[in-house]
Order: C-alpha cells, then structure tokens, then sequence
C-alpha cells in the first residue's frame, strides 16, 4: 500500500512539473558561455542569503493579562534555537503582529536579536497598510541584527497589481534588508498572479518568495517560474512536497510555529544527506498535525492557528502563552485534542 502511495503520488508531481521542464531546459540550453540568458546572470539574487530548510513562524507568547511575556519568549527562543530551527520568522501572522502596537514589535525584534542574532537567520514580519510603516518596522529589524524581512501585501484594501507593485518598489528602495515576498490570500484578500510575481522578482531587495497555497500546480508553477531568481518557500513536507523536492530540489518551508521541534527540520536534514525514509517519517508527523489541527484549507479546527500553536506548545510544557483578544486561547476539550495528536505522535 505505501509503494502504492508512493508511485501515485510519483505521478501526480510528475504530471503537474511536466509542461515546466521543456522551459527549464531549453532556458539552460540558451545562457552563453557567461552564464547569462537574456541578459539574466545565473549569479542571482537568491544566492545572496543562506535562507533554506525549515523556518518556523513562531508565536509570540502573552501573558494572561496581555503583556508580552519576555522571560516565556527567552525560553521559547533558547528551544527552538537548540532544537535546530534553520531560522526564525518573528512577529509573522502565526505571532500575532496585527495585536501588537509598533512599539511592541520592536521590542519583540530587540529581544530577539539580542538572544539570537548570529546563531540562525532571523526573518522580521514588516507586514504593514502602508510602505512607510514596513520599512519603520524593517529599519529597527536591522538594528537589532535581523537578517532579513518577511512582508505581505496590505491586508483590507485589495490593491491592485500595480498598488502591490508599488508598495514593493517603495519598501526595496526604503530600507537596507533582504525581503521575502508573502503571497497570503486568506490573511490579505488578494492572490498575486503569477506575472506580478515575476515583476516584483525583479526588485533589487527581493531574494525570495513565500507562495502559501494548497494547490499543487500553483506552488510548482511558481516555483519553476521564479526559482533561479529568488528563493521560494512554501513546500509541503507530506508525500507531495518530497517527491516534488526529490525531483526538482527546492528551498523549504515557512512553517508554522515549529511545535514538533527538532522533527520538523530533520525533515530537511535528513533530505539533505540522502535519508529518505527518515524524512519521509518526519513529513508524515507534520502532516499529521496540518491534518488534524486544519483544514484544507488552512483554517483551524479549534479556533485561530495562534491560539492551537500556543495550546500546542503549553500541553508539551513549553512556553506558548495566550493570545490577545480578539484571539480566543483554546478550550480544554479541543486542548485535550491537540493533546491525543502530540501523544499519537509520541511528543508526550
């Protein structure tokens, strides 16, 4: 039955990378002896940061009054840090940054880069409504030693292409920092197509791409368009994403949270070394936790994803803390579910 799964899975990645290889190798066939096709060096500017593997959007712990809990975020950071995160997302979407006021971003940043800066790269989440305010937030990243900076496009308005566009070519030229390009439908209401994608590539400051989709085909497609340019995060670690990293290599994943520690990046490490079987068991526990703790779709089952991170991280007795209102923390029954997965999986 799993070689079964296996072959079928085999197929469907096989079908939906076919219409790109011809592309790929003709693009290959093209380039001059310089490295050069179209006037594009295969010395990209992907290459200028070292971002690959698993890097988890983690929480921002809150104590129950809603105060970020310093000392709770020290211990959270010492554990991902020794349980071999190859970088860290602070103040993303999983770490509440619309609850958080400037201020309080900052701080988050400065307590971060003061623990971490120097030992894994450290991706600041600069998701703003206007450029000025993300390349304010980008700017104190740098101070504090970050490496680079996570941004989507401005959540309410629907921009335009060309708004999007826009937003981007201000932040690149604003502030001194490598941006990661965040297409989120479900947090922002907009999916960048794939030409804007490609226009917003062309940006001195972007060196990568993060596409959150569950569509196979829209992943692949974006990945083969735009991965010798810029890096492109968004592979599933289940049966899927290693065919898919098996066949065609590829950058990682932005995860969420991290709350299987050392498991999620030896999914990585274990793809690197040519252990194939060892990755594959760690996919499959990520999968495990997508599946019960999400929907296809991506929306959590027991409340927002936050809040099922945090209860997550509290069962393993680690540090995950509450959310901040409007954010409901989870409920003991569904916390009593999340416990069953952790147990099934061993981690309790």
């Amino acid at each position: 039955m799993l070689r079964d799964t296996q072959s079928h899975t085999a197929f469907v990645v096989a079908t939906a990378i076919a219409p790109w290889r011809g592309a790929a190798k003709q693009r290959h066939e093209q380039a001059d002896g310089n490295g050069r096709d179209r006037g594009y060096e295969l010395t990209t500017k992907r290459s200028r940061v070292d971002w690959r593997g698993y890097l988890p959007a983690i929480t921002t712990p809150f104590a129950r009054d809603g105060a970020l809990d310093h000392q709770a975020l020290g211990r959270l950071l010492e554990w991902l840090h020794g349980e071999g995160m190859h970088g860290l997302v602070i103040a993303g979407t999983t770490g509440e940054w619309p609850s958080m006021t400037p201020d309080e971003r900052v701080a988050l940043f400065a307590a971060t880069g003061a623990q971490l800066t120097g030992k894994l790269p450290l991706i600041a989440g600069c998701s703003a409504f206007t450029a000025r305010e993300a390349i304010a937030f980008a700017e104190a990243a740098a101070t504090h030693g970050f490496d680079g900076i996570l941004v989507t496009p401005p959540p309410y308005f629907r921009p335009s292409p060309d708004e999007i566009y826009g937003f981007y070519a201000d932040i690149s030229a604003g502030q001194p920092l490598p941006i990661c390009v965040y297409n989120w439908p479900p947090g922002t209401g907009v999916d960048m197509p794939l030409d804007l994608l490609e226009r917003l590539a062309d940006l001195e400051k972007v060196v990568a791409i993060k596409q959150s989709t569950s569509d196979l085909r829209r992943f692949v497609t974006t990945y083969f368009a735009l991965s010798e340019r810029v890096r492109v995060f968004g592979h599933t670690m289940d049966e899927y994403g290693l065919a898919l990293l098996e066949a065609r290599g590829g950058d990682g994943t932005m995860g969420a949270g991290g709350v299987l520690g050392r498991t999620q990046p030896d999914f990585y490490n274990h793809l690197w070394a040519g252990r194939i079987e060892k990755a594959r068991i760690c996919g499959s526990q990520d999968r495990a936790i997508l599946d019960a703790w999400y929907t296809v779709d991506l929306v959590g089952r027991f409340g927002s994803g936050p809040a099922i991170l945090k209860a997550a991280l509290d069962v393993q007795g680690l540090p995950g803390g509450h959310v901040r209102a409007p954010l409901r923390d989870v409920g003991a029954d569904d916390r009593e579910r999340i416990r069953e997965t952790l147990a099934a999986l061993g981690r309790i």
